[in-house]
Formats: C-alpha cells, sequence, structure tokens
C-alpha cells in the first residue's frame, strides 16, 4: 500500500473525532432551547419578544414558507438521488445506492424526530395562528434542510469545480434561510422553533456527509467524475 495512502488512513480517526466533537455543539444546543421551551424560561420569553417584533405576514413571506413544504422540498431532493444514483451506478462505483438510501432514510427520520417532540413540548403558536400547540420544533425548518442539504451533500461527489460547488452550497442556504425567514415573518413559528430545527438537522447532515465519505470515499479522496 502506497504511504500517501497509509497516511490517508492515518488521518481519519482525528478527523472523524473532531466532527464528532463538532457534532455535539448543535446537539447540545438544541437541547438547551427545548429545555428552555418546556420549562418556559429567559430565552423564551426572549424569543416571544422577538417575534413580535418580526411578525409582519405578508405575501413574499407565504411563499418563502411553502418552498419547506413536503410537496415542494421532498420531489427535489427525489429528483437529486434520482440523477446521483443514475450517474453512480453508469460509473461503476461500489455501493452505488447505500449514499441514495441514507438520504431517503434520513428523510423519512425527519416526521419520526419531529412529530414526537411536537407532541411532548406542546409549545403554542404565536399570535398570528389559531390556538394550538405543536409548533416546537418548526417541520417545515427541518423538511427543507434535510431535502435541500442532503441533495447538496450528494451532489457535491459530482462537480467538477470549486465554483460550481460553491454555487450549489450557496443555493442552499438561501433555500434553508428563505424558509426559515418566511416562516418567522408569516408567524407560522417563532424564531426559536426554527433555530432548533436548524441544531437538529445540521445533526443528521453532518451524520450523512460523514457516512457518505465513508462508504463512497476511502482515504478521503474524491471519486472520480463521470
Amino acid at each position: 500500500m502506497p504511504i500517501s495512502a497509509n497516511r490517508e488512513r492515518a488521518a481519519l480517526p482525528g478527523s472523524t473525532g473532531s466532527a464528532a466533537l463538532l457534532l455535539a455543539l448543535p446537539a447540545l444546543l438544541f437541547a438547551l432551547i427545548t429545555w428552555q421551551v418546556v420549562a418556559h424560561g429567559p430565552l423564551v420569553r426572549l424569543d416571544e419578544r422577538l417575534s413580535r417584533l418580526l411578525v409582519n405576514p405578508d405575501r413574499c413571506s407565504e411563499l418563502l414558507a411553502d418552498l419547506g413544504n413536503v410537496q415542494v422540498a421532498v420531489p427535489v431532493l427525489a429528483v437529486a438521488l434520482g440523477y446521483v444514483a443514475v450517474r453512480d451506478r453508469r460509473a461503476g462505483t461500489d455501493r452505488w445506492w447505500l449514499p441514495v438510501a441514507t438520504a431517503a432514510l434520513l428523510m423519512a427520520l425527519v416526521p419520526a424526530l419531529v412529530v414526537p417532540l411536537k407532541e411532548l413540548t406542546a409549545r403554542p403558536g404565536t399570535p398570528a395562528e389559531p390556538p394550538g400547540t405543536g409548533y416546537y420544533p418548526s417541520g417545515h425548518t427541518a423538511t427543507a434542510a434535510i431535502a435541500y442539504g442532503s441533495a447538496t451533500l450528494l451532489l457535491l461527489r459530482r462537480l467538477r469545480t470549486d465554483l460550481a460547488r460553491r454555487t450549489l452550497i450557496t443555493l442552499c442556504v438561501a433555500l434553508v434561510l428563505g424558509v426559515s425567514y418566511g416562516l418567522v415573518r408569516r408567524g407560522y413559528h417563532w424564531p426559536l422553533d426554527v433555530v432548533a430545527s436548524w441544531c437538529l438537522c445540521a445533526v443528521l447532515l453532518s451524520s450523512l456527509w460523514l457516512f457518505v465519505r465513508a462508504v463512497t470515499t476511502p482515504g478521503g479522496s474524491q471519486p472520480p467524475g463521470p
């Protein structure tokens, strides 16, 4: 085995350990926010005051929030997964189906994680919404982040230039932030509902990235282009 390959493999445990440490940060922040929501702590009271300043329902914010609908985000992910699956299979990539299946499973996990949390926390909605509970965390934010984020992570491997990769990442971030802004501006969610979903999805997407890198790019090298 070449010396360079040995060095790359030796570097993996350290890089994985650093990534695991970074995973803990959004997880801890999510736990803190959830505790504050359940206890109705000072962070929640600040959140409610901030919401009153930000809420101003209009057509633009409603359209942005709609980008987090399952009917919009999931088909985008499905197209990306189909493209990646076809290209990787044609390229003869080992276990070409595994990253695609993992991303699909991650998308399916969103309601499995979010719905019980909504039931457990039973957070009421903003004054702009009809009376009710089950607004924490934001399901639309989570749907957008996982759908657009997973598509981006898998498509990045197929892009040849840094400019193309930066453009794709920028588009993904813009979509997720647009959905988040629309949800808060329209009054569909409190700001903390959205931030909590960011934290939850940061953990999920980072896990997906680590898994895909492990199963498709041994030694951390880039796979060959199409």
